[in-house]
């Protein structure tokens, strides 16, 4: 005979049975929840990981090619100041869309002969010829300093070369790295000048005129191949045109035309052709008593 259970117990076994059941529900539901979180976070973390990788590639890319936001050393005002010895005047670098500092006046009896030039400029090259050696003198000697402002308004006349933006960015480049060396440069470019509507010096010609002229950085060929200073040398040329210019006490306004050419402040606006014994005559009578009076040398020819 089959001994039968209580309807109790039956009852309690099917409360258990039913208990582990959902206990297996609920544990399985919290597993897959888990799961779920945890790739939710795997997905987030590369998520985060490739932005971040995008954002590193991006920034390498932007400033590989953005543009020197610093202008050329020894150029504050614009122009390299050269005196003495043909030493240049050293002044850090200030940024293509910032006002350019006006160098210090010179000592008493000092002449300051301010120039502004474009290398493919012909009327440039030929006050360079005819001037050239007298500034030379003067300078070497102490008598008066130069300060050299290359610009570049005939960059559409070189064959689609953009050759006076490019001369004048290597310009920039020797007195960045190699100031001590920009007179000898400066006279380098006129001495064979190209003509208007040719295509002007390649880059490797540029570099090769610098060197000869004893710009030895290692620097020097990149910052000519890479225009390193292009945005510069066009703000500094759109600076000439509009005015003011960047010297102290002179009245003139802006630069109409290269060469544009002031000593001591005052405009020289000479006959034509050049005439360096003309051009002496100004120096002394821009200078007046205080030069005639100074024991520098003399700048008659």
């Amino acid at each position: 005979m089959t001994e039968s259970r209580p309807a109790g117990a039956r009852q309690s076994k099917t409360a258990r049975r039913d208990e582990a059941r959902e206990k297996a529900r609920q544990l399985r539901a919290g597993h897959k929840k888990k799961e779920r979180r945890n790739r939710w976070l795997l997905q987030g973390g590369i998520a985060v990981v490739l932005v971040a990788i995008v954002a590193i590639v991006a920034l390498v890319i932007t400033n590989s090619v953005r543009p020197e936001r610093s202008g050329p050393r020894n150029m504050a005002s614009d122009g390299i100041l050269i005196g003495e010895g043909l030493a240049a005047v050293q002044t850090p670098g200030v940024a293509p869309d910032a006002t350019p500092v006006p160098s210090a006046p010179n000592e008493p009896g000092v002449v300051a002969i301010t120039i502004w030039v474009d290398y493919l400029c012909p009327v440039c090259g030929e006050f360079e010829q005819e001037n050239g050696e007298l500034i030379r003198t003067l300078v070497d000697s102490g008598a008066a300093t130069v300060e050299y402002h290359p610009i570049a308004i005939l960059t559409t006349l070189s064959a689609g070369t953009q050759y006076s933006l490019r001369a004048a960015n290597a310009a920039a480049c020797v007195s960045n790295f190699n100031p001590d060396a920009f007179f000898d440069f400066n006279t380098a470019m006129f001495t064979d000048q190209p003509a208007e509507g040719t295509e002007g010096l390649t880059d490797d010609e540029l570099l090769e005129v610098a060197r000869d002229a004893g710009a030895t950085s290692t620097s020097l060929e990149r910052c000519i191949d890479d225009g390193r200073f292009f945005e510069w040398v066009k703000a500094a040329t759109t600076r000439a045109g509009n005015g003011p210019l960047p010297v102290e006490g002179t009245e003139v306004e802006n630069v109409r035309g290269t060469p544009t050419i002031l000593v001591n402040g005052e405009l020289y606006t000479p006959s034509y052709p050049f005439d360096s014994t003309e051009f002496s005559q100004f120096v002394l009578s821009a200078a007046g008593d205080d030069f005639a009076a100074s024991p520098s040398p003399s700048p008659t020819p």
